[in-house]
């Protein structure tokens, strides 16, 4: 079983940041700093750690940013694929991420099915020929499609892109 590499970058590009502060602390142990006289220098560090922690983690959340080793998430607003519900209205306007599974040409589109690990939806779009297996976002309109056959609702769920 393969490592995902943008998890894999992820996490390297967070050991690269928290290695530039370390460095960062080593360079102020002997700075004299005017504003700290008479203060503990540890206070200080103390101090930067938080709002540099403040600061990286206000630039995304960390639980969807792939440290959770749930995928990477590339906003706080990607919309797990199972919370996209059937009864939504047709104007509800989502963004999704995920691997594309299939496809298939429609006359002046394109169809992909999206799969995020916690389910699959077709995506309706202009994009040609993404690979399979490659890892999109998409915005996009929750359209539903009835099919009612032999009294049963066999209709589908699908994001038309924006």
């Amino acid at each position: 079983m393969g490592t995902d590499p943008i998890e894999v970058a992820t996490k390297q590009a967070v050991k690269q940041k928290f290695a530039q502060l370390v460095a960062f602390m080593k360079k102020t142990r002997n700075l004299s700093l005017g504003f700290l006289y008479g203060h503990s220098i540890v206070l200080y560090r103390v101090g930067l750690a938080f709002f540099v922690v403040a600061g990286l983690s206000s630039c995304g959340n960390l639980a969807s940013s792939g440290l959770s080793g749930t995928g990477l998430k590339f906003g706080a607003n990607v919309t797990p694929i199972r919370q996209i519900k059937a009864e939504q209205k047709n104007q509800a306007t989502v963004y999704i991420q995920g691997k594309v599974e299939k496809q298939a040409p429609l006359m002046k589109q394109w169809a992909y099915q999206i799969d995020d690990t916690t389910g699959k939806i077709w995506v309706v779009t202009n994009q040609k020929s993404l690979p399979e297996g490659s890892e999109v976002v998409f915005k996009g309109k929750v359209r539903y499609r009835s099919i009612p056959l032999a009294g049963k609702e066999l209709g589908e769920i699908y994001l038309e892109e924006e």
